[in-house]
């Protein structure tokens, strides 16, 4: 579920973080290291941190494929994570992201669940949205979780996170697969106790307090499918903020609640992927 303005506003409400132009130069020539909000919040910055990603081609036993990408860590083996986009698809900010991801240590899958290029607008992310077929998108995230275990260098430990729609997305590839983590960002968690009976995954969730439409009555219903069905291996953490807290590209970027939620997430998934 998105807001009209979708996940992560094109238009701001207030300065995003900004390099100098120094350290563009720098960061550009691969001579400096910047903060991820600040690469994030940077179209040119961003795309210079995604751009070595490699894609790879996820087949379905169905034969649905999906064209996803890839980022290494230095270090091998190595748990692993997938990524989800938000509504808009995969595009560079979700790169950035898988990028920084691999320097903390994962191997990270950033998926195309859409295999369309990304949308620069409300309208367009809502068109590929309401056309993709969500049982395709199970497919395709389950055989995700089946290359990443069977990855040579993979650790065969497996979690997904996603943001906005991916944070729905993140929960149901807990709900479809055996996975062993899953973090969602304000993302829909619309269940009953029915639908999160099979879940076996730890999961943790992070919500703003302001979001009208992933929205406490929401989330209280969800925790209250997850106690019906015995489920007890969660968390969920309000921040004073609205949807989309943590995209560096929109109005209602919260710098401190997005860190806050970073470090959580890291500590989240060393905790159950190491």
């Amino acid at each position: 579920m998105c807001t009209l303005d979708g996940c992560g506003s094109h238009e701001h409400l207030g300065p995003p973080p900004k390099a100098t132009d120094e350290q563009r130069r720098l960061f550009l020539k691969g001579a400096a290291a910047l903060p991820l909000a600040v690469v994030l919040a940077d179209p040119m910055l961003a795309h210079a941190a995604g751009h070595g990603l490699d894609k790879v081609t996820i087949t379905t036993p169905e034969g649905d494929e999906m064209v996803a990408e890839i980022a290494m860590p230095h270090t091998l083996p190595a748990p692993t994570v997938i990524l989800i986009h938000e509504w808009w698809g995969l595009n560079d900010h979700i790169r950035a992201v898988a990028a920084e991801y691999a320097k903390q240590g994962y191997i990270a899958l950033a998926v195309d669940l859409y295999g369309e290029p990304p949308a620069t607008t409300p309208d367009g992310a809502r068109a590929l949205m309401s056309s993709m077929d969500p049982v395709v998108a199970t497919r395709k995230l389950q055989s995700s979780v089946e290359f990443l275990r069977g990855h040579k260098d993979s650790t065969g430990k497996v979690g997904s996170v996603g943001w906005c729609f991916g944070g729905g997305w993140s929960l149901n590839t807990a709900l479809a697969t055996d996975i062993d983590a899953a973090v969602i960002y304000y993302g829909n968690v619309n269940k009953t106790p029915e639908q999160v009976a099979t879940l076996s995954a730890p999961i943790m969730g992070h919500f703003g307090t302001l979001d009208k439409n992933i929205n406490k009555e929401m989330v209280d219903g969800f925790e209250r499918s997850l106690r019906i069905a015995g489920k007890t291996d969660y968390e969920f953490f309000w921040y004073d903020a609205d949807h989309a807290f943590a995209n560096p590209t929109g109005g209602r970027y919260d710098s401190e609640d997005a860190m806050l939620a970073w470090n959580r997430t890291m500590a989240f998934f060393d905790e159950h992927l190491s």
